[in-house]
């Protein structure tokens, strides 16, 4: 176990193995991640193209995720003092390797939960060392970060099948739009060193929101940093992308409470991000997606008090509910193919996995509440 006495000399290690050479230096934000740290170095590991370091970024862990790391041969960075979870944990592990590093290093920031799979870090690396000039997006930005699409891991019963058929879908549409993602997700990111120095900049010259008025690279003050970051490069002009090759695995939540804790903080913090920027060309679609959610609710509701209303005065089968009814069908079956046919089954019936719809509805509409009613933000 890395003792407080030791704390200093553990970020000195921490900066001095990513010194001067052109390379990944991999970041695990980690707090009591003891029952999968050890999985998600492996996967670095058993990367084709190896990160040249990885660093556990320990934030005030009580469990043996810090003595697992050091066992494994792995460099821990605790962080002091931080209050700020994630963001504020990888912004002391940012500032601390920042001499060290060149602008073309890369630096991966990934879950403590999650897997890469085997080729993660060669189609980022592919997408991002693109000779100045040539790396663009689809759109003709400058590549900013590259970002991967998750599935789901294993357990959690049957909330836990729910989210692995949402994350496939969620995969699936990724791939049809070839890599044009929403966000840059936070379970596995990479980022050129120096467009991570860009937005710190930035932030200080307030070109960028900064409420802590810190100057770092991630806002402390927001719920879901990853989508923050995202808004941010966005608005420095760079594009972001989540190849093909850039997949991985990441855990499930276990209990209906834990998911909607989750959805609620994701939702809720993804309101807040474009209520700080405002209404501009970059965030203009995503308030046109939550706009878009609200109608999703909506009809939703309409087509289900019309099958309310059916039953109680009797079945009448009207042309248009039915063919609307084996629109939904095709489409929860289409979207689940590649997780094998007992998924299909299971999104036939459309009632089974509606209820899982509705749960996410009505937590999506409780964070609308929250926003407006500017409630104490709660992780």
């Amino acid at each position: 176990m890395v003792s407080a006495t030791t704390g200093a000399r553990t970020r000195a290690h921490a900066a001095d193995t990513a010194t001067a050479r052109t390379g990944v230096v991999a970041l695990l934000p980690a707090h009591e991640e003891e029952a999968g740290i050890g999985a998600a170095i492996a996967s670095l590991r058993g990367q084709s193209e190896p990160p040249d370091e990885i660093v556990v970024v320990a934030d005030n862990c009580t469990d043996r995720t810090e003595e697992i790391a050091s066992e494994l041969g792995i460099t821990v960075f605790r962080t002091e003092g931080n209050v700020h979870k994630k963001a504020g944990a990888l912004n002391q592990a940012l500032v601390a390797i920042d001499p060290w590093l060149s602008d073309d290093d890369l630096v991966l920031v990934m879950d403590a939960d999650s897997r890469l799979d085997p080729t993660f870090l060669h189609g980022a690396k592919r997408a991002l060392e693109q000779p100045e000039g040539t790396r663009r997006t689809r759109g003709g930005e400058r590549l900013g970060g590259v970002g991967g699409t998750f599935l789901g891991g294993p357990g959690g019963g049957l909330v836990g099948v729910f989210q692995r058929n949402e994350y496939a879908r969620y995969a699936r549409d990724v791939r049809r739009l070839q890599g044009r993602a929403l966000v840059l997700t936070g379970t596995a990111s990479v980022f050129p060193m120096a467009v991570l120095r860009h937005v710190a900049r930035a932030r200080r010259e307030g070109l960028l929101p900064d409420k802590s008025g810190a100057g770092a690279v991630y806002d402390v003050h927001v719920l879901t940093e990853d989508n923050e970051l995202s808004l941010a490069l966005m608005h420095l002009g760079y594009g972001i992308l989540a190849p093909g090759e850039c997949t991985l695995q990441t855990e499930v939540m276990e209990t209906w409470g834990d998911l909607a804790r989750q959805r609620s903080r994701w939702k809720r913090g993804a309101l807040e991000n474009i209520v700080d920027y405002g209404l501009t060309r970059v965030t203009a679609p995503y308030w046109g997606r939550q706009v878009l959610s609200l109608v999703g609710v909506l009809a939703t509701l309409v087509y289900l008090a019309s099958l309310l209303i059916a039953a109680c005065v009797g079945w009448r089968l009207h042309p248009f509910w039915l063919a609307a009814s084996l629109v939904f069908v095709l489409e929860r079956v289409v979207t689940v193919r590649r997780r094998g046919w007992r998924q299909m089954l299971l999104a036939a019936p459309l009632v089974i996995e509606m209820v899982y719809d509705l749960f996410l509805q009505v937590v999506q509409a409780r964070a609308f509440y929250q926003v407006v009613l500017r409630r104490e933000k709660r992780w």
